[in-house]
């Protein structure tokens, strides 16, 4: 996966996640791509701060001081805990029923197996993975 830096047509800035290079591509010819603000499909990817090179030792200070990693993954696990219905390991049949119409939309969270997450890809339901670490306050 690669992450993408994007601006529509209207100046509105937001990142997409995309397989490769040529997964952005064909999505925005096609008009996929879609500005979450103003529903623009003109869409353009823009320098990203982190491609930027700077002097070894500058880039872990800066990130250091503008990030304190353990308070952003708390906000993070808080965030998804309040704004997504757990629906356990139904994750990938109620991914399904929503892509197709069945289910409201909603945000929804979970577990899925590979084979599971295969499926997914290959309905053309987008979602997103990462690992819930251990509660923080352990």
């Amino acid at each position: 996966m690669i992450v993408f830096d994007l601006k529509c047509a209207n100046g509105h800035m937001f990142e997409g996640w995309f397989e490769d290079h040529g997964a952005f591509d064909a999505q925005r010819d096609k008009g996929l791509i879609v500005c979450p603000v103003c529903n623009d499909t003109l869409i353009s990817k823009i320098p990203s701060t982190f491609g930027i090179k700077g002097s070894q030792a500058e880039i872990p200070n800066k990130m250091a001081k503008q990030m304190n990693f353990e308070e952003v993954s708390r906000d993070l696990i808080e965030y998804v805990d309040k704004n997504f219905d757990n629906v356990g390991s139904e994750f990938a049949k109620e991914a399904l029923k929503i892509h197709y119409g069945v289910s409201e939309p909603r945000n929804i969270r979970g577990v899925s197996t590979e084979e599971e997450e295969k499926t997914l890809k290959k309905e053309g339901v987008q979602f997103f993975k990462f690992p819930k670490p251990p509660s923080l306050d352990s």
